[in-house]
């Protein structure tokens, strides 16, 4: 399954990572690749969307997003999130308060993919 990926939502990209029932394990690569991919865009021009849920995650999880997101902050137009509920939420508070950034919750992909399209 492709965690990482550019997708086209009316005629505007999306940099989409698909989180759904990663384990601890599974985030260090997806972090790296985010980063790598993010920060070679130009600043203030990607649109990122995360699909959580049905995963797990560890202290050191959250370590390593509250970095990528500070990291990718220059370079990051607007973020949603699909799927989180629970101890994600609060995990996510914790990334945004870090790396000062704001990230849209949502329950429906579709107007997750809506609101970062909109202008």
């Amino acid at each position: 399954m492709e965690r990482s990926q550019f997708i086209v939502h009316k005629g505007k990209e999306i940099y989409q990572l698909d989180c759904r029932t990663c384990q601890p394990e599974d985030y260090l690569p997806i972090i790296n690749e985010c980063a790598k991919i993010v920060q070679a865009r130009p600043k203030k021009s990607v649109r990122t969307l995360t699909i959580a849920g049905g995963g797990r995650f560890d202290k050191e999880t959250i370590s390593g997003l509250m970095h990528l997101t500070r990291d990718n902050e220059p370079y990051v137009i607007k973020s949603a999130v699909v799927g989180i509920s629970g101890l994600q939420k609060i995990a996510l508070q914790t990334v945004a308060a870090f790396s000062k950034r704001e990230f849209r919750l949502f329950d429906d992909l579709e107007q997750a993919k809506d609101y970062l399209v909109t202008d």
